[in-house]
């Protein structure tokens, strides 16, 4: 097995191959600097920890990346992972290095009020740096590459969420900049886990097609190559079939199985200029007929991206459909690369200035679209604008607008500018007025009529929008000019929600409760809640049921102090002389703890803490030093150990319930379930209905999306338990419900 030295000096090999004028000696203080902070550290396989950064520096050489961007992929765990901090990090490789650490890193240290809040936060800050320096997201790609590459040794859950993270996030901002080759292999990867049984199924499918496919395949190479040395043009011709993931959806979306799909393959002819372009285009239709409305010019109108080809589907003589792509070897290396193509072929990004700003506007209006927007929202929309297709329309001036598929006159009026969809009154596609739900299609000419005297947009807008951006543009102008009516509007909608949850609002605006609940749902007034409300930048469910998660835990604290002072007041427990371990009541043995414990007298009583037995669980006890007799579960692990060892064997006593005790007992539950809002308030309300003392309730988020809420009641038998952990488990994302046992 290849030592990491020698994975080392492989990547340095590499970085020399294609900056031969660099000095590597800094390269190599930042591997045994890596090498040092992650020493300590093991991947989920065994591996030493500094294998991945390793792996992920390789990735960014094959991108031909320059020195710095290297450099930090050798870094990129270390702020996270380590104790290395951002200054350390500058002091020791400057500035530029640490900012892209700092980038790529992910808030892990910061406390969220939400899965949804801490995914949108970490996409921000990422997008924020992408914004400033490209290479963040570059770096950040490959390390989410070799981490899908290496998921096999996650749990199926990690895999399963990193896996769909990756085909919603990470998948469509590959495609974005361009780089499709990474977008194959992450989609690929992520279906792997997220449907395997399908992706094995078309893996297995390809493989039994393999020879077919080849010879068909060579057959119509043979054919273009051949063709094209008779019309003298210089080209290089080669086919491959689509990916797993492209059949993957062809076969979801369209219901087909695997031998109903045609155009599985696609055939690239990659010649020295542009005029040879079109000339191939020409050969192609000559030699195949073309099929209709699949002709495709991105070299007179490229993508946004800056991909460049000429497209077309023909029909083989086999009846066979298939695609030819057509374009430059400068255009083939951006279709592969995408954005990092610029430092790959040209080492360095030399785009115009316009170019640039085309390029990167997407993240710019990624960014401008988080304003007046909850984090769940964000998060969801902004899967929606990175993963959606695309449909490509003109200005009336020719200029290209790419917009989300299913996108309408709203969308594209707001992509222009605000002013534009504010004040916009009709909307015509192709010369003809439509209406404002209408779905635009790739090739339409769209135009804005505008009035002076326009009323602004309409709350039904935002539903009628397909964008992020446009719904975000829309709040906006509704935050800025309808204060008043945003308001009214707003308060409405929550005390709508209120009498919902049974909740008076009287008791929400008390003057010793108005303040928790203000802290609560982050605002500092009712009047601002009520307006983000009405605007739509807040959700008024999400806010009563944070109003009623306070109430709730105002109303335990309350009933903790009362409890509190109820014991200091009590005078204190008097000790009865036992005999036999129970106190005297006529003939009959009794006990003040609830407990008989056979042949000892005058013996102190004490639930133990790690299982708290209740009356109906099958006990035993065990006498302590200087405690008096402890009282286990029997199925206590604890107790199981301790029994286990002979010389504490003798310490172990038989103890019994006293059924005619009225005791109370105290008892604690574990509940495990999926991490959602109102999660503890439904706990909570349970727990009341069931007419039992709640002593504690205590709620932690993990970090995996779950939750666990530990639970300290007072019961009088195992019956009580029994009947609360059943009402638990029928709520709503409950994994499981268990007692406390050692």
């Amino acid at each position: 097995m290849i030592s990491i030295e020698e994975r080392y000096e492989k990547l340095e090999q590499k970085v020399k191959g294609y900056l031969p004028t660099v000095d590597v000696s800094r390269l190599r203080e930042v591997f045994e600097y890596a090498a040092k902070q992650h020493e300590d550290q093991l991947r989920k396989d065994g591996s030493p920890f500094v294998s991945h950064p390793l792996a992920v520096a390789d990735l960014v050489t094959d991108l031909g990346l320059d020195l710095e961007s290297v450099m930090a992929a050798l870094l990129h765990d270390c702020i996270e992972d380590t104790s290395s901090t951002y200054e350390e990090v500058a002091h020791k490789f400057g500035a530029t290095v640490a900012d892209l650490v700092d980038g790529v890193t992910k808030l892990t240290r910061v406390q969220y009020t939400s899965k949804e809040e801490e995914q949108m936060e970490n996409l921000r800050k990422m997008l924020m740096a992408m914004a400033k320096d490209i290479r963040v997201i570059l770096i950040k790609i490959c390390d989410r590459m070799h981490n899908i590459r290496t998921m096999e040794y996650q749990s199926e859950r990690k895999q399963r969420e990193k896996s769909l993270e990756t085909l919603e996030i990470y998948a469509p901002i590959a495609h974005r900049l361009g780089m499709q080759r990474m977008k194959w292999e992450l989609e690929d990867l992520s279906l792997k886990y997220l449907d395997p049984i399908a992706y094995h199924e078309i893996a297995d499918e390809l493989a039994k097609q393999a020879q077919l496919q080849e010879t068909f395949m060579s057959s119509i190479q043979r054919s273009i190559q051949t063709r094209l040395a008779e019309e003298h043009i210089r080209g290089t011709v080669y086919g491959r079939i689509k990916h797993i993931y492209s059949i993957y959806r062809k076969m979801y979306i369209q219901n087909k199985n695997l031998s109903e799909i045609f155009d599985l393959y696609a055939f690239r002819v990659i010649v020295d200029d542009i005029p040879s372009c079109y000339n191939v285009l020409g050969v192609i239709h000559d030699l195949y007929k073309p099929i209709l409305g699949r002709f495709k010019d991105y070299i007179g109108t490229p993508k946004p991206n800056l991909y460049q080809s000429l497209h077309t589907t023909v029909i083989g003589s086999e009846g066979m459909p298939f695609e030819v792509q057509i374009r430059t070897w400068d255009m083939h290396h951006t279709a592969e690369y995408g954005v990092a193509a610029h430092w790959k072929y040209k080492q360095g990004l030399n785009l115009s200035k316009n170019a640039s700003e085309e390029v990167f506007a997407w993240v710019r209006r990624l960014l401008e679209t988080q304003q007046d927007t909850d984090a769940e929202e964000y998060v969801r929309t902004l899967k929606v604008d990175l993963f959606a297709d695309e449909v490509f329309v003109f200005t009336p001036q020719g200029d290209v607008i790419n917009l989300p598929a299913g996108a309408t006159p709203i969308d594209f009026a707001y992509t222009i500018h605000s002013a534009v969809g504010n004040g916009m009154v009709a909307a015509k596609v192709n010369g003809r007025i439509v209406n404002f739900d209408y779905r635009l299609n790739s090739g339409q000419i769209v135009e804005v009529v505008t009035a002076k005297n326009a009323r602004g947009p309409s709350r039904d807008w935002i539903k009628l929008a397909k964008s992020n951006e446009a719904r975000t543009k829309i709040r906006q102008w509704f935050k800025r000019e309808k204060r008043e009516e945003n308001i009214a509007h707003g308060r409405s909608m929550f005390e709508s929600e209120l009498k919902h949850l049974a909740i008076p609002m009287a008791l929400v605006i008390g003057e010793e409760i108005l303040p928790h609940v203000l802290k609560k749902v982050r605002f500092g007034s009712l009047d601002e809640m009520y307006a983000a409300i009405g605007y739509g930048g807040a959700s008024a469910q999400k806010c009563a049921n944070r109003v009623k998660e306070e109430l709730v835990y105002l109303n335990r604290i309350q009933a903790e102090k009362a409890t509190a002072e109820k014991v200091a007041a009590e005078p204190a427990p008097v000790k009865v002389q036992v005999e036999s371990g129970v106190a005297n009541t006529g003939n009959r043995k009794r006990s003040a703890s609830g407990v008989i414990v056979e042949d000892m007298t005058d013996c102190m009583v004490k639930f133990a803490k790690c299982c708290t037995p209740v009356p109906g669980d099958e006990i035993v006890g065990f006498v302590t030093r200087g405690y008096g007799v402890s009282v286990h579960r029997s199925d206590c692990p604890n107790a199981a150990i301790s029994r286990r060892k002979p010389e504490e064997k003798d310490r172990w006593v038989f103890v019994s319930w006293d059924q005619g005790s009225q005791n109370t007992y105290k008892t604690a539950l574990e509940l495990t379930a999926k991490d959602r809002d109102g999660l503890t308030l439904d706990v909570a309300m349970i727990l009341s209905s069931a007419k039992l003392r709640l002593l504690s309730l205590a709620a932690n988020s993990l970090p995996d999306g779950y939750a666990k809420i530990s639970a300290v009641l007072e019961v009088k038998n195992s019956a009580d338990v029994r009947t609360v952990m059943n009402k638990l488990n029928q709520i709503s994302g409950v994994y499981q419900v268990t007692r406390v046992s050692g």
